[in-house]
């Protein structure tokens, strides 16, 4: 119910339409309305560094290393980056399986990780020689929050298939 005022008072409320016609309406807004408040500006939040990209991960050279084949990501100097650290779901994969083959090292390794992180229960097949990688992948699944089912063999083995 609107105050009553007397017919000489002015009304020094500040409205959307007057606002919006003297073009103050967002900073008044933001500030909580009212002419004093259209004068202030909000408080700007302190800009974030940036980081240069080509900076932020090793650079060759890189030592000399051998491996018999297959080789494990646990054994490489410096270690691969296939988003352990970096990657975060946003659980675009919510309730969805995922089967994987090759998923211990390089390119299945990375999608079983973002798979996982994205909400999908993850089935990783690899060779028995990768184990030690395999593990690795399984706990970070299961650390996402998701199942994990490791699946050694050969997929070049019809029987195994």
């Amino acid at each position: 119910m609107p105050q009553d005022k007397p017919d000489n008072a002015e009304d020094t409320r500040a409205t959307r339409r007057l606002l919006v016609g003297t073009g103050l309406a967002a900073p008044a807004l933001l500030a909580g309305a009212g002419p004093a408040a259209a004068q202030q500006q909000p408080a700007q939040p302190a800009p974030v560094p940036l980081n240069n990209p080509r900076e932020a991960y090793p650079r060759p050279p890189f030592p000399q290393q051998r491996q018999e084949w297959p080789g494990l990501a646990a054994r490489m100097e410096p270690r691969p980056d296939h988003g352990e650290t970096s990657y975060r779901g946003s659980g675009r994969l919510a309730g969805r399986k995922a089967l994987l083959t090759g998923g211990d090292s390089g390119i299945g390794r990375a999608a079983a990780i973002a798979y996982a992180r994205e909400g999908a229960d993850v089935a990783i097949n690899y060779l028995p020689a990768e184990e030690e990688d395999a593990r690795e992948v399984v706990r970070l699944i299961r650390e996402a929050g998701r199942k994990a089912v490791a699946l050694p063999g050969d997929i070049r083995d019809e029987a195994f298939c």
